[in-house]
């Protein structure tokens, strides 16, 4: 995501002047701006795409979209929904599908060539939606409409549209005087800049930093999957008889938790940690500096203290302080926890001989001893049991049992690189969608794990079925051997499956507001929740299988885990919560002066107690959640904010007869929370689900912190 990882794709979604939708008439030559034809409601032309078509057809698609919106506008009868809103909603389909395709390539194949091309187009395409949000005439149509939707007779999908379209364009400046627009334009564009440089910068010291290992004394402590993984890298790498451990998560984490060797843990952790923060020429400091004095900048031309107040007013928490309020609340017991867990380890590695202090990379390799120790638990004795390909059944089989859908593989279907593949997705004997799956590490793909979405849902001018895809960074083991994956990689899957669930399950009228199109406090909620069907029983005895002997995880094994459940919460909480309080602080402290991030990060750990054993899950100069767009800008917290929805949700199945998968909770997630997308507020969708407003105690009581009283 990345527990984010639809947001990952957000990045090219956001380019869209607006959330756009599907196919017009006759194909043009580029065949970027050509309608999706064929099977399946229309398949992305992956196989046609090269980097330097994009220039032209975002040119075809931005004049295209110009005439709609000269159109709509020219209009000389008083505005209507039908005549703006609707009108403005069927705009800029061209537009969409170069969107959906260039988010692909510069995601997950971004090499050299479409590096450039990326980082000429962001900009022009920042500009693009300027001139839309900034055109006077288009904006004072839609508030005409806007002021009569109580009295114009509109469905209450229409007035909820109506109300977005309005929010958006007024949130993003529709209605300053020339000058500000002007100035607004400039800051998006520059930012538009900056965010690429950003991402540039971070992939390139992911590609361009490895941790070699020599001999077999550097194996040691590393299990058979992690070895069988570093040794393909290594040859891929074109060094033979060696190992590699690549710069990113999947690949260091378990390095991390297994290496013996304290001096390679030690090396490996800061290759990791310093991605982007190496003083050359990828340096991401400067960088992050302008990006925070623009969107200060920004937020004072919008009318709002900070760029923090403005990313909050129009998301559930409203304010920072609630934001601030509930991370806080969260912190001091998280803190707590942690001075347990590292006197614990400290016990094991004095045990042991050790003349040092728990550091940083030793964190995820003592807690494994400890995990151990405490409950007789060795994810090595786990990890045999979760190949990825079973993992894949088995989300799509959950999925069967909450929703009815069948995912069934298809062939012959153009697609960005060979190890992507393609899911039709049924229920009953209606196509519901398709599902993309892009599992493996490759140069030109970013790290982490996210959802994203080629084509939304819809019902406006016909039935749009949506394609989604997820996206992961597992390595390639040797041909024909399963890859086996962690525990927290499984829970990565389900999580970011459940985004895809939420693009799947969408039943509304109008794109805008369809799937994923939710408050990004919000849209955490559904692939949180969806975490929760890794560890039941079901799941787990059907595709929890041994790779060797196909026995299924004996349930003594499944024991420990569910009595390990809040084994290390304290670091998983702590890492997560320093990132979100830094970006929250961060961006309420830039007013419009220099801030160093490096120097920040140092007086915001030092102020909020910051545990010395751990640092921020994500440094600010790998912070791409924040600094790579505007995904989750002063949004991080969203996490934290949705699993506070998502742990009382999950005790709402648990009180069910049918535990998590009980039919009726089920149809009440899916009628409430699933389906609806933004046609109703996000608060009002949690209280028909639940019966009434979250409350904190059942995240507490799942994280095994205490309870406050009268949560």
């Amino acid at each position: 995501m990345k527990r984010r990882s639809f947001l990952a794709a957000a990045s090219a979604t956001a380019l869209m002047p607006m959330i756009a939708k599907a196919q017009t008439a006759a194909a043009p030559a580029n065949p970027l701006l050509a309608p999706w034809t064929g099977p399946h409601g229309g398949l992305a032309p992956f196989d046609k795409v090269k980097p330097d078509l994009f220039a032209s057809a975002y040119e075809a698609a931005m004049a295209e979209q110009r005439q709609e919106i000269f159109a709509l506008t020219a209009k000389r009868s008083a505005p209507t929904f039908e005549g703006v809103l609707a009108a403005l909603e069927n705009s800029g389909r061209a537009m969409q599908r170069v969107n959906a395709l260039f988010g692909v390539f510069t995601s997950t194949m971004n090499d050299a060539a479409m590096q450039k091309v990326e980082a000429e187009t962001t900009p022009k395409l920042a500009a693009f939606s300027d001139e839309i949000i900034q055109n006077e005439q288009l904006f004072a149509r839609i508030k005409t409409v806007y002021d009569a939707r109580e009295t114009a007779g509109l469905t209450p999908e229409q007035k909820r549209l109506t109300w977005v379209v309005y929010n958006n364009f007024a949130r993003q400046g529709a209605a300053l005087d020339a000058t500000k627009k002007a100035r607004l334009g400039q800051i998006n564009q520059a930012l538009a800049g900056l965010y690429t440089k950003f991402s540039q910068n971070e992939l390139a010291d992911e590609e361009g930093y490895t941790l070699t290992l020599e001999t077999e004394a550097d194996l040691a402590g590393l299990p058979d999957s992690v070895r069988a993984s570093a040794a393909a890298t290594a040859e891929e790498k074109g060094l033979k008889g060696k190992w590699v451990i690549t710069n990113t998560r999947s690949s260091m984490e378990p390095f991390l938790v297994y290496s013996d060797r304290r001096d390679l843990r030690q090396k490996g952790w800061k290759m990791w940690v310093s991605r982007g923060d190496n003083g050359d020429a990828h340096d991401n400091k400067a960088v992050i500096t302008d990006i925070l004095k623009l969107r200060a900048e920004k937020a004072q031309l919008l009318g709002f203290p900070t760029y923090a107040h403005w990313i909050t007013a129009d998301q559930m928490s409203k304010t920072p302080d609630a934001a601030m309020s509930l991370m806080m609340q969260v912190w001091k017991p998280a803190v707590e926890r942690v001075h347990e867990e590292v006197a614990d380890m400290q016990k094991v590695a004095d045990g042991e001989g050790a003349t040092f202090k728990i550091a940083p990379w030793d964190y995820r390799y003592y807690a494994e001893k400890v995990r151990k120790a405490r409950y007789d638990l060795d994810q090595n004795q786990v990890k045999p049991y979760l190949q990825l390909e079973k993992l894949r059944e088995a989300i799509h089989w959950a999925a069967g049992e909450l929703y009815g859908f069948t995912f069934t593989q298809i062939k012959d279907v153009p697609v960005c690189h060979p190890d992507v593949r393609v899911w039709e997705v049924t229920k009953g004997s209606e196509r519901v969608g398709l599902w993309y799956f892009d599992p493996y590490a490759r140069a030109g793909k970013q790290s982490g794990a996210w959802m994203s979405e080629y084509r939304t849902q819809e019902k406006f001018r016909g039935v749009v079925t949506p394609i989604v895809s997820n996206n992961c960074n597992f390595v390639k083991g040797k041909p024909g051997e399963p890859v086996l994956i962690s525990w927290d990689d499984a829970v990565t899957m389900f999580h970011e499956f459940g985004h895809a669930l939420h693009g799947l399950n969408s039943n509304v009228t109008y794109p805008t507001l369809a799937g994923t199109n939710v408050a990004r406090d919000f849209v955490e909620f559904p692939s949180q929740l969806n975490e929760h069907w890794l560890p039941t029983k079901p799941v787990l005895t059907k595709f929890a299988v041994h790779y060797q002997t196909g026995k299924p995880i004996p349930d003594e094994l499944v024991a420990k885990i569910e009595k390990a459940h809040t084994f290390n919460q304290g670091f998983s909480t702590v890492e997560y919560l320093a990132s979100a309080i830094y970006d929250m602080k961060i961006h309420l402290a830039a007013k419009g002066q220099a801030i160093d991030p490096a120097a920040f990060e140092t007086a915001t750990m030092t102020e909020i107690g910051m545990p010395s054993e751990i640092v921020m899950r994500h440094r600010p100069t790998q912070f791409g959640h924040i600094f790579s767009g505007d995904g989750y800008s002063a949004g991080y917290y969203n996490y934290i904010w949705a699993d506070t929805l998502t742990a009382d949700a999950a005790e709402a199945f648990q009180e069910a007869p049918g535990g998590f998968y009980d039919k009726a909770v089920a149809k009440r997630l899916h009628d409430d929370i699933m389906s609806v997308g933004n046609t109703i507020d996000a608060g009002e969708a949690f209280r028909r689900f639940r019966g009434r407003d979250a409350k904190i105690g059942a995240l507490m009581r799942n994280r095994g912190f205490p309870v406050p009283p009268g949560a």
